[in-house]
């Protein structure tokens, strides 16, 4: 590719995103295995750890940070312990600036996951999906409107939990459009069309037939679905196969560059996070997707969510061109 990463890392530096979307703790309680319960065929697990970190919309606010850039996050929690705790770890932790309005029905989304011999036994997740009140959308466009002036981009991370109405995202697309500051989509399964004039568009394989009738032919679809929803770019991540990128007139196939993949999970945040940064330092949208995969490709080494950092993604770089 024709980029030179190390001078596109120090552009990094330079730039803010803001995050908008689902936030999430993300619990992890880590043991060993072995034997089996006589109770039921399921493995006994020996607890030895118990690690808490800020997941969702923050794990891609926490992408963002980790390669070298400004971010600023903002998103829903309960009034509840598990929202002060996300908060505390997004703030004295993990050091990201965040506005995490809280709601009284609402309880924070926790996703708890058990892990033996570096593999994954069950998640066990707690949430209620509500929509938010008026006064909490009011607030929201608040925060976003305070916001935005600095904005080199926007994120939306929409894992379908609440946060994005339609009226929401209509206001969003609005309001950045007046500012000329691009913005950069992960939906999931609903308001596919409220996204139209997104810079990118980024659906996994699932969630892209949701929205088109014929699935024989992704690049013929994928072309079509761009244009019909006035997205720049159109991106479809299809796990070990890689991703597909439509701009206009152009279409390119990326194959998965991981090298041992041991967990996928948050590879499509850390896909948009580094996209992102890299569109907006003035890359080509087949190299900005070419290093998205190299960094996806490097998390999934890692077992849990991981976030990719500066320093790993300089050796997955270097272990590719060597």
């Amino acid at each position: 590719m024709n980029i030179n990463v190390t001078s596109l890392l120090n552009s990094f530096t330079d730039k803010h995103i803001l995050v908008i979307g689902d936030v999430m703790l993300d619990k992890y309680i880590l043991g060993s295995v072995d034997r089996i319960s006589p109770e039921a065929p399921v493995p006994v697990v020996h607890i030895e750890k118990t690690d808490h970190h800020s997941g969702g919309a923050a794990n891609v606010a926490r992408n963002i940070h980790g390669l070298g850039a400004k971010v600023t996050l903002i998103g829903l929690i309960g009034m509840d312990d598990s929202g002060k705790q996300l908060k505390s770890i997004l703030s004295k932790d993990e050091g990201i600036a965040c506005q995490l309005l809280a709601e009284v029905q609402r309880k924070t989304i926790v996703k708890t996951r058990i892990i033996a011999q570096g593999q994954q036994v069950v998640r066990l997740d707690r949430e209620n999906i509500t929509v938010p009140s008026d006064d909490t959308v009011e607030s929201l466009k608040q925060a976003i409107s305070n916001s935005l002036d600095d904005m080199d981009g926007v994120i939306l991370q929409d894992y379908n939990k609440g946060v994005f109405t339609k009226g929401l995202i209509e206001w969003i697309m609005d309001q950045t459009r007046e500012r000329s500051i691009p913005v950069y989509v992960d939906p999931k399964k609903h308001h596919f069309s409220f996204y139209s004039g997104a810079r990118l568009f980024k659906p996994n394989l699932s969630e892209f037939f949701t929205g088109i009738d014929d699935e024989t032919d992704l690049e013929k679809a994928g072309d079509s679905f761009r244009s019909q929803h006035g997205f720049d770019l159109l991106m479809v991540t299809q796990g070990e196969k890689g991703m597909s990128l439509f701009s206009k007139d152009k279409f390119y196939q990326i194959a998965t560059k991981a090298r041992a993949a041991h967990d996928v999970s948050g590879a499509g945040d850390t896909v948009i996070a580094t996209f992102a940064l890299s569109d907006v330092c003035g890359c080509q949208p087949n190299d900005s997707a070419w290093l998205a995969n190299l960094a996806a490709g490097r998390v999934c080494e890692e077992v849990g969510v991981v976030p990719i950092d500066t320093n790993s993604l300089m050796e997955i770089v270097n272990h590719h061109h060597d």
